[in-house]
């Protein structure tokens, strides 16, 4: 995508992004005072899953506007990339294939937008962060980047958690296990030392897709900041931090410095996730926030659990499950992340299969390449693996129960489905094919494709 008057690619740059959404029609602008507290995301639930994002231009409390919808709708974010949105999972592969062959680095350079407010003062209360759900526990910061150091090796990573604004310069992280923020982590405990990182908000979804990588496709010892560059074209631009060695995007709207102590911790929670259910109320790391930059007119961005993150994250999983089982399993032809399994739990591969027992091989290929996945149903090329009727189709018409369903007990998965306490419980694969070799008996029956075109046609409205 073509750069903005600072020519930084428009991908990278949330303000030019959104001012690309209006060009194109794709912006609802909220300009009714909203509460951030539960009005605000129930007004953006109304909209969930349309062609256009939304930014709330007058947010109660606040002069910074809160922008929301950048991820609920492929359309849209296949729009922003120049992209088919069919070809949207393959593109993000691509991108993270190439990374992985060729890794183009970040580049510090000497000062950014971000950097053009210092506050004087740290209070939280001065950005519009919101409250999603009735019952979670206080404002959220859902959407931002972390940035943070290896604290042997200096290399970098990024990740994406949840923050509960806890005081005015205090919040409490929950962080998905396995991931390398927790390791980092544990390895400064074991130092006696702090672990700083710096909190950027309102970034492109470059950034944001880096972030959200499963560690199978970006081990520990890589910087997968390099991921943003390849979204964006060009290597991705930093800005030292101030009060510590950890940089801060300089395209951000907003940047936190901050850091956890060792030991330090505070009840975090309830918080409505992905799955649809609340997160659990327990002792977490607590941060504590030293500095806040922003731009002269930021935007706050933040998340709707749903959508949203069915898409972020289920772009993600797919690309990488997709690119390993084509590696290793012959004839896959694409994979889905199916919103119905909120784009975590539950893949849908579609294959042409080459060879008997191949379907079950890209059952235990895909939970390997994406474990937060519960069930994973294969299925045939004829099936549309996006049209949930057609896949529950091959379901009943060709899973056959006593020798197409493998279950896995005892294994890895998310801590955030309840059917995994501790991170521990079954998975389930079906075999959704037809029986190889092939015989008549299962094709489907198909009408001979037609063009409607000469045809005089009347169609009256319905009364």
């Amino acid at each position: 995508m073509t750069g903005n008057r600072s020519g930084v690619p428009v991908v990278a740059d949330l303000g030019a992004i959104i001012d690309w959404l209006d060009r194109r029609g794709r912006l609802i602008r909220v300009r009714s005072e909203v509460d951030p507290a539960y009005q605000l995301a129930a007004i953006a639930a109304k909209f969930e899953g349309g062609p256009r994002a939304i930014l709330f231009e007058n947010v109660k409390g606040s002069r910074i506007p809160v922008f929301i919808g950048l991820y609920w709708s492929r359309e849209l974010l296949a729009d922003l990339f120049g992209r088919p949105e069919a070809e949207l999972p393959q593109h993000v592969s691509e991108c993270i294939r190439a990374w992985q062959q060729r890794p183009v680095a970040p580049v510090v350079v000497k000062t950014g937008p971000v950097l053009q407010v210092h506050e004087s003062t740290v209070d939280l209360a001065s950005l519009p962060v919101p409250v999603h759900a009735e019952l979670d526990g206080g404002p959220y910061f859902d959407a931002a980047v972390v940035i943070s150091k290896d604290p042997e090796t200096g290399v970098r990573n990024a990740s994406i958690q949840r923050f509960m604004v806890i005081g005015k310069d205090r919040l409490a992280i929950n962080i998905d296990a396995g991931r390398h923020l927790e390791t980092y982590l544990a390895k400064a405990h074991a130092r006696g030392e702090p672990l700083p990182f710096t909190l950027n908000i309102g970034v492109g979804p470059g950034l944001h897709f880096a972030a959200a990588t499963p560690a199978e496709a970006a081990p520990i010892e890589t910087d997968e900041l390099g991921i943003a560059s390849e979204f964006h074209g060009r290597p991705l631009e930093l800005v030292a931090g101030t009060v510590s060695r950890v940089e801060m995007v300089a395209h951000a709207m907003i940047a936190l410095e901050c850091e956890m102590r060792p030991g330090e911790t505070h009840d975090e929670g309830p918080f409505a996730e992905v799955t649809g259910y609340y997160a659990t109320v327990a002792p977490r790391p607590l941060v504590r926030v030293q500095k806040i930059h922003r731009r002269r007119q930021p935007v706050f961005h933040t998340i709707l659990s749903g959508v949203e993150v069915y898409n972020s994250v289920g772009l993600l999983g797919e690309a990488n499950v997709l690119a390993l089982l084509q590696k290793q399993v012959p004839g896959v032809k694409d994979v889905y992340f199916s919103h119905g399994g909120c784009g975590f739990y539950h893949a849908v591969v579609q294959i042409a299969q080459t060879r008997a027992g191949w379907a079950k091989q890209a059952m235990m290929a895909a939970f390997a390449a994406f474990p937060p996945l519960k069930m994973v149903t294969v299925v045939d090329d004829d099936v549309d693996i996006r049209n949930p009727a057609d896949v529950e189709w091959a379901m009943a018409m060709r899973l056959d129960p006593k020798h197409g369903i493998m279950v896995i007990d005892n294994v890895f998965g998310h801590g955030l489905n309840p059917t995994f306490p501790e991170y521990l419980g079954s998975k389930v694969g079906f075999d959704a094919t037809r029986p190889f070799p092939r015989t008549p008996n299962f094709d489907r029956a198909r009408v001979r494709e037609t063009s409607l075109d000469g045809l005089d046609i009347v169609i009256r409205d319905v009364q």
